[in-house]
């Protein structure tokens, strides 16, 4: 069996290429019935994200399994060959191996170290062993690319540092306050990136949330789902007391909170830390309001920076990644190969315990009937003198030895072994 990867993803192919080719919903159990009736596709599993369409397959001939594939997914998207292959990769092999290990720790995608991926292969392998589409190789391969997905986590800090603007606020909202959950804030209009902001600070635990927005209905709507309180965007600058965190993006021309103001904000709040994130462009809070004491004010390039910084850390801790996926590399390819040597190796046992059965057949028939005692014996010395002798060859044929291919053919040939015949013994 060989391994192999057909896809396409969001550094080869533009959005309007990969929806084309996507199996969402029903599609994706249609996709695998096809493949499981393919000649030439013996295993499959599908993942399909809004970043990567990819095929892993167990195929027997890797060039007829990869066009097989190709023209699979051209026809079942009626999507032109042409257009097709200039967007797609294949990988073989051991680069087949290294990609689905890549794919799953998430150093092949657009954010290293974003942990939804790893969700989005289980999802796509329960779809496979639900359509019973994988195999022994396939099988093997997923549990083990989740066991290495799982080993970069704990062994790097790959994904510790925030590289979004969002993350990046609430991570330094955590290092200003050390208990996060017990804190205020206030979310100050809202644009898309300061509401998933106030959704991360929610999900670390925020509970007293205050919402303005200069369009009321805006306010009550963002306030029921974040089941905080609404302040009329007038009167906000009188309620900013409450707050220990304030998100701001209304995109408004000026600014809407001055230096003056926020001093006497601070009095109120008697010198208490404000965690300020200016999100809007262009800038809506003041920037002289950084003099303040106790006052941390953050605009977009100042998050900007902090993610620039943490992602050359995610780059650090990927190079460690990287040296973990090439040592369970091989780790994998010792596995392929003792599967190589097992049918030489069963067959072998096989036709020693038929010998031995065969001769204590004729033994216990000269010699008549025996005690269970003796019996016993003389099963246990038959079976001792047929493990010792088929220790050695057994013992080269599991070894990492370069000629293990002329050992076999070697073992085969000396013992007369029928591969073919035992393997219908066991289907």
């Amino acid at each position: 069996m060989n391994f192999l990867v057909v896809g396409l993803n969001h550094k080869t192919a533009p959005v309007e290429v990969r929806e084309k080719v996507a199996f969402a919903g029903p599609k994706l159990e249609e996709a695998i019935a096809i493949l499981n009736n393919s000649s030439t596709v013996k295993e499959n599993i599908v993942l399909s994200t809004c970043n990567r369409v990819e095929i892993y397959a167990g195929v027997q001939d890797l060039e007829s399994g990869e066009e097989g594939i190709k023209e699979f997914i051209s026809k079942f998207h009626d999507v032109p060959r042409d257009l097709l292959d200039k967007s797609l990769y294949i990988h073989k092999g051991s680069e087949a191996i290294r990609h689905m290990y890549r794919v799953a720790s998430s150093l092949d995608s657009m954010i290293v170290g974003e942990p939804q991926i790893l969700g989005q292969l289980k999802d796509a392998y329960d779809a496979a062993l639900k359509n019973k589409s994988t195999g022994v190789f396939l099988n093997k391969l997923m549990r083990k690319s989740v066991s290495v997905a799982k080993r970069i986590r704990t062994e790097t800090k790959i994904a510790e540092s925030a590289v979004s603007i969002s993350f990046a606020a609430v991570e330094l909202a955590k290092k200003i306050f050390d208990d996060l959950p017990s804190k205020s804030f206030m979310l100050l209009g809202a644009g898309e990136m300061a509401e998933l902001a106030a959704r991360h600070l929610i999900n670390n635990g925020v509970s007293d949330v205050y919402i303005t927005n200069r369009t009321q209905s805006r306010a009550e709507e963002l306030a029921k789902e974040f089941k905080g309180k609404v302040v009329l965007f007038h009167n906000f600058i009188d309620e900013l007391h409450y707050s220990d965190i304030v998100i701001c993006s209304t995109g408004a021309p000026d600014y809407i909170l001055t230096k003056d103001q926020l001093h006497k904000t601070m009095k109120d709040r008697k010198q208490k830390p404000m965690f300020i994130i200016d999100i809007s462009v262009p800038r809506n809070i003041d920037p002289d309001i950084n003099d303040l004491d106790n006052v941390y004010l953050y605009d977009v390039d100042n998050l900007q920076g902090v993610i620039d910084t943490n992602i050359q850390e995610r780059a650090k801790e990927a190079e460690k990644a990287e040296q973990i996926v090439e040592s369970e590399i091989g780790s994998f390819l010792k596995w392929l190969d003792s599967l190589a040597a097992t049918p030489t190796i069963v067959a072998l046992r096989n036709m020693a315990e038929e010998i031995r059965k065969s001769e204590l057949e004729k033994t216990y028939t000269k010699l008549g009937p025996q005690e269970e005692k003796t019996i016993k014996a003389i099963e246990h010395l038959t079976n001792s003198i047929v493990n010792k002798l088929i220790h050695p060859p057994t013992a080269v044929l599991k070894s990492d030895d370069e000629d293990k291919e002329q050992m076999l053919d070697i073992v085969q040939k000396l013992f007369n072994l029928d591969l073919e015949r035992d393997n219908n013994d066991k289907t």
